[in-house]
């Protein structure tokens, strides 16, 4: 698989099972990214499926630290409005801030993934760190100017893929359990 593939793709965080996209994949820690995966760009804010998602990964023993290359003192405030760990400024795509964040968890990279929305820094730097990366598409179309110019090019890299979402697979095992 290439740097530049996402190992998953998924239409929102929110579409990621803690139990079948994670647990049963052998992941028992998310490096998540901040700005337009869990939080609005354009309003700053976490909507309410975000955190009820987050507290189902709480619930279900899956490790959790926030992975972004913000340096603004609002990353510390939502991350312990959060209770979760953050490495901040992490420079993404180097691998140095996904070590970093592994090491504070505790968690060797291949019981982790990183999950973001951008492929140039989120899915290529945990590649680099041998983890895996799941791509989700941004919460809103609203970007900083640099990423604005860099989505056409992760819109081709993922072209002809489908997101998923648990829902459909969820159905497709019961009706396989079923028996129809």
């Amino acid at each position: 698989m290439s740097l530049f593939t996402p190992d998953r793709l998924f239409s929102r965080v929110t579409r990621i099972d803690v139990r079948f996209d994670l647990l049963d994949q052998g992941i028992d820690t998310v490096l998540l990214d901040i700005d337009n995966t869990i939080r609005r760009r354009d309003t700053a804010e976490v909507p309410v499926d975000v955190r009820q998602w987050l507290r189902l990964l709480a619930d279900g023993g899956v490790a959790c630290c926030l992975l972004t290359n913000n340096w603004h003192a609002d990353v510390h405030d939502l991350a312990d409005e959060l209770g979760l760990p953050v490495v901040a400024k992490a420079c993404k795509p180097v691998p140095a801030g996904y070590v970093l964040a592994l090491r504070r968890m505790g968690a060797p990279a291949e019981r982790a993934v990183m999950v973001g929305d951008q492929l140039l820094t989120d899915v290529l730097g945990a590649h680099l760190a041998g983890m895996r990366g799941y791509l989700v598409a941004p919460l809103v179309e609203h970007d900083l100017p640099h990423m604005a110019l860099l989505r056409p090019f992760e819109r081709m890299a993922v072209r002809g893929r489908m997101p998923e979402g648990s829902a459909c697979r969820r159905t497709e095992a019961q009706a396989g359990d079923s028996g129809t």
